[in-house]
């Protein structure tokens, strides 16, 4: 454990390690991320002093500290070493297409207007969380970007930043350029004040905390959904399997799976389908190859979730109708279990008579979701702000209505799982235009009597 006064010390450093990333050109940067995507997903890398790790000895550690089953530890590695060998995709993404010599150079013309990018920090802070590795692939640009990244790794989940930082060290980034700080509460602190800019996950209080606050980037509930149009309602049965996908796919770990399937009519009859495609998901053991559910290293995070999910349903107008499909078959059947040692939460559906149910947006770390019964009209003015949309419509005005919602933060148009990503896209938020700011450049006509 590091304490804050390590990292505040260490802060001093920052502009320097900035200056060790400005020794390279993007382009090499670039080539840099690539290489390094390749040693993540199989080198033997260091792992302190005098120690290394193989890619069976990570897998089998992320497993047994975090409860991913060593299928969703490999589905997140590739997800990140796609991240790092398609950064020349992400960069087009994330800049719309700039030239990035730019950033080499300083400035330059863009389509023949001149212009010109500064950098907004020094570092980019990134305080994690252990739900899943995945979310690294959120800071791997800013590396290419010469932004160099200051990370306090989840508790649970130190060993993917650390195995991608000392993938980059391999790949010949600089090691100056990263900060790797397992720590507390106060130094998780530290991290955020020491960097200009910084991303940190966490609930809505995290999220209201840092509200207005322009330096920090909170990724928080996504509250993701599908939305079935008038148009498509009546064929429901053809996108259970995108709806399924939807909530389960990384044992329903990510703020883009969906949390709530809203639907016109038909309410009933498609959470008891879906109830019945989770409850094939049971637990296996962690090496299992068709394990699909996460158990949970800390307990008491799966005893606070089915403490919560049993208060909801408490209030009249909801009902878990995998409840009876849990355990034997013939109900009774508990949501939380403990299996060689390790606890889980069976995928849980509820079917929620009302939007205002306290259950009906709820969004819980593992395959959960409600499915609730509105008006097509009625849908983006009740739903509330979401990460990710999928709505399942070919209805012209319907998708010009969510094509103009502002709380709506990425779209997909069709039967297209939430959990569905582009590398071309931004996530959430644009990590460029967060650690750059665009300057008015204009350069005046030679002097007379000059020799340049």
């Amino acid at each position: 454990m590091v304490n804050a006064g390590v990292i505040r010390r260490d802060a001093r450093k920052f502009a320097e390690a900035r200056r060790a990333l400005q020794q390279f050109t993007t382009a090499e940067l670039i080539a840099i991320s690539q290489k390094a995507g390749e040693l993540f997903m199989t080198a033997e890398l260091p792992l302190g002093e005098g120690q290394t790790q193989t890619v069976d000895d990570y897998i089998a550690r992320l497993s047994g500290t975090s409860g991913l089953p060593y299928t969703l530890v490999r589905a997140n590695m590739a997800k990140i070493h796609e991240g790092l060998t398609e950064m020349p995709a992400i960069l087009r993404g994330l800049t719309r297409g700039l030239d990035l010599s730019i950033l080499d150079e300083g400035s330059g013309e863009q389509d023949g207007i001149p212009i010109s990018y500064f950098a907004q920090t020094q570092s980019l802070g990134v305080v994690l969380p252990s739900n899943s590795p995945g979310v690294n692939s959120l800071w791997l640009p800013s590396v290419a970007l010469k932004i160099p990244v200051i990370v306090k790794p989840g508790r649970e989940e130190p060993w993917t930043p650390l195995r991608i930082i000392q993938s980059f060290i391999a790949a010949g980034a600089p090691a100056k350029a990263f900060g790797f700080y397992p720590t507390d509460h106060e130094g998780s602190s530290a991290v955020m004040e020491s960097c200009g800019r910084a991303i940190i996950f966490g609930g809505q209080d995290t999220v209201d905390r840092y509200a207005g606050d322009p330096s920090v980037e909170v990724h928080g509930p996504g509250w993701s959904k599908v939305l079935i149009g008038e148009d498509q309602a009546d064929n429901w049965r053809d996108h259970i399997d995108v709806i399924v996908k939807s909530i389960a796919a990384n044992s329903g770990r990510s703020c883009i799976n969906a949390s709530a399937i809203i639907v016109p009519r038909h309410g009933r009859e498609i959470a008891e389908a879906i109830a019945q495609r989770l409850a094939e998901i049971k637990p296996l053991r962690r090496d299992d190859e068709h394990a699909a559910l996460s158990g949970f290293a800390n307990p008491k995070m799966a005893e606070w979730m089915d403490a919560q999910i049993e208060q909801g349903l408490e209030t009249p107008g909801a009902e878990d109708l995998t409840a009876v499909l849990r355990g034997d078959g013939q109900g009774g059947g508990a949501r939380k279990l403990v299996q060689e040692g390790i606890t889980y939460l069976h995928p849980t559906l509820v079917h929620c008579e009302s939007w205002n149910h306290p259950l009906a947006n709820k969004e819980f770390m593992f395959p959960f979701a409600t499915v609730v019964e509105m008006p097509q009209d009625e849908m983006l003015e009740k739903i509330g702000s979401s990460l990710v949309v999928t709505a399942i419509t070919e209805n012209a005005d319907f998708i010009d209505e969510l094509l103009a919602s502002p709380m709506i933060l990425r779209l997909n148009i069709g039967a297209l799982p939430t959990s569905t990503a582009k590398w071309d896209q931004p996530h959430e938020g644009n990590l460029f235009e967060f650690l750059y700011r665009r300057r008015a450049i204009q350069r005046a006509p030679a002097l007379a009597g000059s020799s340049g």
